[in-house]
């Protein structure tokens, strides 16, 4: 299995990820600054966590079917970044009044993720009931496009990361 649901999953799969690449680089990064923000730890945290989450999701789909209990890794992986995603809108809320534009990105990248799942998720079913393995899964065009933004996401993490661990600012008084 994997024909037409996976191909449309694969496309969803590269508009989600151009908008969270949008997001990040417009918003996090120009708009916002937050990895220089004060109040932000816990935030660039999350978004470190959730990046990391999406780089394996990102990278392996254009290339591979998880198959097995792999099929179960994966599902846990997804659930884990929607976890992280809703934690983090509830971080966002707390120290940061967020703009129009992001909170609208926000839902429209919540719409596409839900549509990427209603495609992936009886493949991904399906692939449950295969032997442990990774199936070959080549998607073109669309899987190296992904590639080379699951660089981006990772690389994104890992700034967010070493930005969440710099010290507080000192409150003198």
């Amino acid at each position: 299995m994997g024909g037409a649901s996976l191909e449309i999953a694969i496309w969803i799969l590269l508009v989600q990820a151009s908008l969270g690449a949008f997001d990040t680089l417009y918003y996090h990064e120009y708009k916002l600054r937050l990895p220089h923000g004060d109040h932000t730890h816990t935030e660039l945290r999350l978004h470190a966590l959730r990046d990391f989450c999406y780089a394996i999701i990102i990278a392996s789909l254009g290339f591979v079917t998880w198959q097995g209990w792999l099929a179960w890794v994966l599902l846990l992986i997804l659930i884990a970044e929607i976890v992280i995603t809703l934690w983090d809108f509830v971080e966002e809320d707390k120290v940061r009044v967020l703009p129009p534009g992001e909170r609208c990105m926000h839902a429209i990248m919540g719409i596409v993720y839900g549509a990427f799942l209603a495609y992936l998720l009886p493949d991904l079913w399906h692939w449950s009931a295969l032997p442990v393995g990774w199936g070959a899964s080549y998607h073109g065009i669309p899987a190296w496009i992904l590639t080379l933004i699951a660089s981006g996401v990772f690389v994104s993490g890992v700034r967010d990361l070493l930005a969440s661990l710099r010290p507080a600012p000192s409150r003198s008084g």
